[in-house]
């Protein structure tokens, strides 16, 4: 795929039969307009829903001229209004991203799903097919090593044994062997390890020495004491930032179940919570994303809590859990910040659409749902019900109303729309905003979205036996 500012190249429209009235539809949708002239190259500017618009309208009137206004004006609306809250430095993050092979946002992304949002598997099933083939197809010539893959990574190791279907493990054991198992650097920083998550995974199912020798190697020198310069502004710790607290932990935790060595536990519990106890608001509930967000406040004077960043951490500690032995002297502690987490984002839900807002505490001028952050946090929610770790009652609404908000940002294609660009702190995105580490937080949502019916049900057996 080839991506011109900001616009895939490869959206040419597919000509088939269609009725005039999904014709005129389609094109409709196909034809939004964006102030900022850098976002559309004139060439493109007339799409050829635009001409079968108006042939349709010519020839047969099949939507009132008022439903065609709604239709069109919300749409158009939308995308206008993002398009112009999007800073110069934000644009330069956008194509700095796509021109990295990240994902895209194209101005004209086509229509929405007609998706089922229901907690019924078939459903979930359905909507994760969707996304992970669109998202594989397009990504995989560009598989790396760089922490926005390895995110998409471990959605895709989630998504093989949820949806029974092997193509995206084999696609992970391909990109591992291209690798040769290998991180990126010698004395990697968190996001650098973050691949071996995927590495350790692999090696889980099926062991062999050569999957883990180079990460076991990299973490034996971070434990002897080696490591990355850490930027000047920041804490001297390892985990300066939030979002490594998703990256490094699970690669701990993995390399822990593969060898039983205590060294790897007790290395990641000191670090975890070293960097929990500089950056864990203990009255909010909530994580700065590093120091230099201890003092800063929004536009509105509240502190700024990023979406991405709360999602990063309580994914991060679903997926240490997942493999910490409960008799770790930690584990308690844990369990408690992923509960005290869960109850915060839950009374930030946006009543509205169920998702949560770049700026946790700022929905005013960050209206638009981030899907990156709210999946990560929908995984994290529906993996603590499906393991006893939070109240089913409570928090099954607040789950299914995530998860039907983002199966509402899928497009009629596949893309997964609405994700905030690399970054550090809130900003703003057009709605069609698709990039490779949101689709893997909705992957692993989705896998424990799919069992939470099967949990359900087990608990109440054993309640009536």
């Amino acid at each position: 795929m080839v991506s011109i500012a900001g616009i895939d190249a490869d959206r040419s429209p597919r000509l088939r039969p269609l009725s005039f009235k999904k014709a005129a539809y389609r094109a409709m949708h196909s034809s939004v307009q964006i102030r900022k002239p850098y976002l559309i190259q004139p060439r493109l500017a007339l799409h050829a829903g635009s001409v079968l618009m108006l042939a349709a309208t010519c020839i047969f009137t099949v939507i009132s001229p008022r439903a065609q206004a709604a239709m069109t004006g919300q749409t158009t609306m939308q995308s206008r209004s993002a398009a112009s809250a999007i800073s110069p430095e934000q644009q330069a993050s956008i194509d700095r991203d796509i021109s990295r092979h990240f994902g895209s946002a194209p101005a004209n992304p086509g229509p929405r799903a007609k998706l089922s949002g229901s907690l019924r598997p078939a459903a979930v099933r359905a909507a994760m097919s969707k996304v992970a083939n669109w998202e594989l197809d397009r990504e995989q010539p560009y598989f790396d090593r760089i922490w926005t893959e390895s995110a998409l990574y471990v959605g895709f190791m989630a998504a093989s044994p949820a949806l029974h279907d092997p193509r995206y493990r084999d696609a992970m054991q391909s990109m591992a062997e291209k690798f040769h198992w290998e991180l990126r650097s010698p004395h990697p920083s968190a996001d650098d390890q973050s691949v071996a998550q995927t590495y350790l995974e692999l090696y889980l199912q099926k062991p062999a020495p050569d999957k883990i020798q180079p990460t076991q190697t990299a973490l034996d020198s971070l434990i002897a004491g080696y490591g990355p310069p850490i930027p000047p502004q920041q804490a001297k710790i390892p985990w300066w930032w939030c979002d490594a607290l998703f990256m490094a932990p699970p690669v701990w935790v993995r390399m822990y179940a593969a060898t039983h060595e205590q060294k790897y536990l007790d290395y990641l519990d000191q670090h975890f919570w070293q960097t929990s106890d500089l950056l864990y608001d203990k009255q909010r509930h909530l994580y700065f994303r590093d120091v230099t967000y201890l003092h800063k406040t929004d536009q509105r004077g509240n502190p700024v809590f990023w979406s991405r960043g709360e999602g990063w951490v309580m994914g991060g500690i679903a997926r240490t859990l997942e493999f910490l032995p409960k008799s770790d002297p930690d584990y308690g502690r844990y369990e408690t910040q992923l509960r005290q987490m869960a109850a915060a984002v839950a009374a930030l839900q946006d009543p509205k659409d169920g998702l949560w807002h770049s700026d946790m505490l700022d929905p005013e001028d960050y209206p638009q749902p981030e899907v990156s952050g709210s999946a990560l946090m929908t995984f994290a929610l529906a993996w603590g019900v499906n393991q006893g770790v939070l109240d089913r009652a409570r928090y099954m609404p607040v789950i299914a109303k995530a998860w039907r908000g983002l199966v509402g940002q899928i497009y009629a294609d596949g893309r997964l729309g609405n994700i905030q660009q690399t970054g550090a702190a809130p900003a703003h995105y057009l709605p069609s905003s698709s990039y490779n580490y949101g689709v893997g937080g909705f992957l692993l949502a989705g896998a424990e979205v799919v069992d939470l019916r099967a949990h359900g049900h087990h608990e109440q057996r054993s309640k009536t036996n």
